[in-house]
């Protein structure tokens, strides 16, 4: 029976690439705070995951046996502009405080699946081994 790691391993190693995306777009967010006309970006990361679990694609499909055939990445990010919580006059919509606390907050997040896959992976291990 061959070892498939995306069924042992499940959705949390397309949760780190999220993560990870949304990580760089928060911390672009933070470093152009004082940038005049900087829309803030984020990452919806439950509608990503959700649509990566469901395993559905809702675009393209292949109805030909001539098409060529779908990427079936269903993780493609849609980044979205975040609403201000109060208008600036130079037009930047980048909260510094909102944007450290959810910097933060996907930090602690993106190590607890690292926490989670280096276990997954022990288990593996020690099921190879006999253990």
């Amino acid at each position: 029976m061959p070892l498939s790691f995306d069924s042992a391993l499940g959705i949390h190693a397309k949760a780190l690439d999220v993560r990870a995306k949304r990580t760089e777009l928060l911390a672009s967010n933070i470093a152009n705070a004082d940038t005049p006309g900087f829309k803030a970006r984020d990452i919806d990361f439950r509608s990503v995951l959700s649509r990566t679990s469901s395993g559905s694609s809702k675009g393209l499909q292949q109805t030909h046996a001539r098409h060529l055939a779908v990427s079936g990445d269903s993780t493609s990010l849609t980044t979205l502009y975040r609403v201000p919580n109060h208008s600036s006059l130079d037009g930047n919509t980048v909260d510094a405080q909102l944007e450290k606390s959810a910097f933060s907050e996907n930090a602690l997040r993106y190590q607890a699946s690292l926490t989670f896959l280096d276990r997954k992976f022990k288990g593996l291990i020690g099921a190879l081994k006999g253990e």
